[in-house]
């Protein structure tokens, strides 16, 4: 719970301090599945608004944790073993090693912020089965 707090109270923060309104930010009008766009990076960590209009498909991180945040749409998410439905406002941290998925039900994309631990390079994505 104190995760969930912080990161609520710190979000308004870290769109503020990159001058950057997650709001504001849409996709190309034209895009294959999956639009992400880098809005901070430094060695640590890298964030990004990640916009999903079908499916992420299976995958983890053998190096990374991942904290995502709904912004808006409706899913099915996979994380590890469980299957749960995601929403606007809800927030997943997973775990580095960790298979997760995401299958998008509602009728618009799903738009998320993704904070991934340390910097993220699109390398350490290993898709499974």
């Amino acid at each position: 719970m104190k995760k969930i707090f912080l990161l609520l109270f710190l979000f308004p923060l870290f769109a503020t301090a990159q001058n950057q309104s997650l709001d504001t930010i849409k996709a190309p009008l034209n895009y294959d599945g999956i639009y992400s766009r880098m809005v901070a990076s430094d060695s640590l960590s890298s964030s990004f608004v990640i916009f999903i209009k079908k499916e992420v498909k299976k995958h983890k991180h053998a190096k990374h944790t991942e904290n995502v945040y709904i912004l808006e749409g409706t899913g099915e998410m996979l994380l590890g073993d469980k299957t749960f439905l995601v929403k606007k406002g809800d927030m997943i941290f997973i775990p580095m090693n960790t298979v997760h998925s995401l299958k998008v039900t509602s009728s618009s994309p799903v738009k998320v912020l993704s904070v991934q631990s340390p910097h993220f390079d699109g390398k350490d994505r290993i898709f499974v089965d």
